[in-house]
């Protein structure tokens, strides 16, 4: 039983060794010391001997030559597991280095995001902001101080306007005032005269 198990594992093997039995020389004599799985099978099975028992055919083996190949079949299955497991820690290996190679393409994904970002921003009041929002909040401001300081200019002109129109309408009180001083000044020193001249008529008269 244990023998037809090794020959069934055997036969597995032999298909992943076929490519390099088709490499191998076909003039090589088959032999259990070398070569392929396939070929040893095939140098076991012609140096076996065969006999017929009620009408069935079997092939006689020396056990030397089985326990060989058994031997063989083993280290060769001892060698897929070996090579199984190297490749198993090499693709984990590799999985490892594949991870940690993505995580340093995100970092340097974000940084670059990041240095993009602050080469086309500026910084206004402590805020990270677009060269657009900021090119536009400055042309805000300026445009805002602009009417500011036209809104001041017309109310100072205004304001002066006003002021001169007073200094005149004061000058025209004050000079309206003085003549009308002067004409009752006048006005009253006529009278003077006038009650003068009576008392001296007054005087004569007596």
């Amino acid at each position: 039983m244990n023998n037809l198990r090794i020959l069934l594992i055997a036969l597995g093997l032999m298909v992943s060794n076929l490519q390099f039995a088709q490499d191998q020389p076909q003039t090589e004599e088959p032999s259990l010391d070398k070569g392929t799985i396939d070929s040893q099978f095939e140098f076991v099975y012609r140096k076996s001997g065969n006999y017929r028992a009620e009408g069935k055919r079997y092939e006689v083996v020396r056990t030397l030559n089985l326990d060989k190949l058994r031997k063989n079949v083993r280290d060769s299955l001892e060698a897929f597991n070996k090579n199984k497991a190297e490749l198993k820690a090499t693709i984990a290996g590799n999985e490892a280095s594949i991870a940690s190679l993505n995580d340093k393409l995100a970092q340097t994904t974000a940084n670059l995001d990041t240095v993009t970002e602050e080469k086309d921003s500026m910084r206004f009041l402590g805020m990270l902001v677009s060269k657009g929002s900021y090119n536009l909040i400055m042309w805000s401001m300026i445009i805002i101080l602009f009417l500011t300081l036209l809104l001041f200019i017309y109310r100072y002109r205004n304001s002066n306007y006003l002021t001169q129109e007073a200094k005149v309408r004061l000058a025209e009180l004050e000079q309206e005032y003085e003549d009308h001083r002067r004409k009752a000044l006048e006005r009253e020193q006529r009278i003077s005269r006038q009650l003068q001249d009576e008392i001296l008529k007054y005087k004569k008269s007596k």
